[in-house]
C-alpha cells in the first residue's frame, strides 16, 4: 500500500472511531453500521477516543454545576 492510501485509511479508521464513540454515548446505532464500523476502525483509536469523550463530558458536567451553583 502507497504512502497516500496508508495517511487516508488512518485518517478515515480515527474520524470512524469518532464517530463510533460519539454514537455510543449517545446509544443510538443501527446493529448493520455498528458491526460495519467494528470491522473498519483500530481499537486503539477507539480507546483513545473513548476516554478523551468520557473526560470531555466529566469535565462539562463539573463547568455546568460549577456555573449553577455560582449562580
Amino acid at each position: 500500500m502507497s504512502e497516500p492510501q496508508k495517511k487516508n485509511k488512518q485518517k478515515t479508521s480515527f474520524w470512524r472511531s469518532v464517530k463510533l464513540v460519539a454514537w455510543s454515548f449517545l446509544g443510538i446505532r443501527s446493529r448493520a453500521g455498528y458491526q460495519d464500523d467494528l470491522a473498519k476502525v483500530n481499537p486503539m483509536h477507539v480507546v483513545f477516543v473513548g476516554l478523551m469523550g468520557a473526560l470531555l463530558l466529566v469535565l462539562g458536567l463539573i463547568t455546568l454545576a460549577t456555573w449553577v451553583v455560582a449562580k
